[in-house]
């Protein structure tokens, strides 16, 4: 089995990552009970060669991608950043689509703000939204905010 994997053709990554999901209280809602425990595991998974760290904006919501930034900022050379947008968060447990274009930019920004990144290495799709119409797949490697 190789050791690392590629994705999208130039982005290549440990083949073992890490979601951060749990890193945020109950019900995937608000801080986590041990703060400080959770920013040493963060440190400790890329002290153990984690290179990929999946995340979203909907996990806390914003508490996961504070957490990896107050963590991990400045970040480790090779240290890829993956996060998603899709789903707003009204209260714990609870998932809400929102998938409109205008929506999705706005959370995209939110999110390089949270991470204290210019750019984001992998930026996915949470969830497909019934409302908003499937537009035409656009190949492309670029995110959000174009400069």
């Amino acid at each position: 089995m190789a050791s690392t994997i590629t994705i999208g053709g130039d982005l290549q990554v440990n083949r073992m990552g890490f979601g951060a999901m749990r890193v945020t209280g109950r019900g995937v809602w608000g801080d986590p009970p041990d703060r400080k425990a959770a920013i040493a595991l963060l440190r400790k998974v890329v002290e153990r060669g984690v290179t990929l760290l999946d995340t979203a904006d909907s996990y806390g919501p914003g508490t996961s991608e504070s957490l990896i930034a107050e963590a991990l900022h400045p970040y480790p050379q090779g240290v890829v950043i993956a996060t998603k947008g899709g789903l707003v968060r009204p209260g714990p447990d609870r998932w809400d689509a929102d998938c409109r274009p205008s929506y999705l930019r706005q959370a995209c920004e939110a999110s390089l703000k949270r991470l204290k990144r210019e750019r984001i290495d992998l930026y996915q799709l949470h969830t497909v939204d019934g409302g908003v119409p499937p537009a035409s797949p656009t190949p492309s490697r670029s995110v959000w905010p174009k400069t």
